[in-house]
């Protein structure tokens, strides 16, 4: 038996994502169509899992995603800050052409060594690692035995990927988890494992 399950859900579609902005903090509502996202990755969890616990980041993005699969499940939800999207300080909400138009090299390094860089005025994917090591702490400490979803951003379920797989920050582009899709990891007596990745509800 694992020692534990974590599931890790990416809040729906919101604006934003396409035509893409730097959303971060800003607190968007989903969009029609990613309520629907969530009430599919609701449906998904409760195929495969039948959590413990479930846990969002503030932004109602994901506690809507989060209070879907809640339903679904039986299960009150719990805000966890930890969870919360990375701070992108002043690109928050700007598109990649007004970044650019600004801070040409400092874009360039986020696409091509995105462990290199600090937002002004904002986070690095270092003080995201942290926050997710964090919150996987605590699910271990209180949840072990059991399955824990976590409802949150790509930014963050991009860095879990990494920790889990032994992966550096600067692969953090090699994973794209779409909105409302599903990740799961387990810890067993061998250590940590990927089980899914990225998979969405019909």
């Amino acid at each position: 038996m694992s020692e534990i399950e974590l599931v890790f859900v990416r809040h729906g579609l919101v604006e934003g994502i396409d035509p893409e902005r730097f959303r971060g903090r800003t607190d968007v509502p989903l969009t029609p169509p990613g309520e629907a996202q969530a009430a599919a990755a609701a449906r998904l969890v409760t195929e495969h899992w039948r959590p413990a616990a479930i846990y969002t980041s503030p932004l109602r993005r994901c506690v809507v995603t989060g209070a879907a699969i809640a339903r679904a499940c039986a299960v009150a939800p719990k805000v966890l800050d930890s969870l919360v999207d990375v701070n992108y300080g002043a690109w928050q909400w700007k598109t990649p052409d007004e970044v650019r138009s600004r801070w040409p090299e400092l874009l360039d390094r986020w696409y091509r060594t995105p462990e290199l860089v600090r937002f002004p005025g904002g986070e690095s994917l270092q003080d995201v690692a942290v926050r997710t090591a964090d919150a996987v702490r605590f699910a271990l400490e209180y949840h072990r035995g059991q399955t824990v979803v976590f409802v949150t951003h790509d930014t963050v379920i991009r860095v879990a990927i990494a920790q889990v797989l032994g992966l550096p920050l600067s692969r953090f582009w090699a994973f794209a988890p779409a909105p409302g899709s599903v990740t799961s990891m387990r810890c067993a007596e061998r250590g940590w494992g990927l089980v899914r990745l990225g998979e969405t509800g019909g």
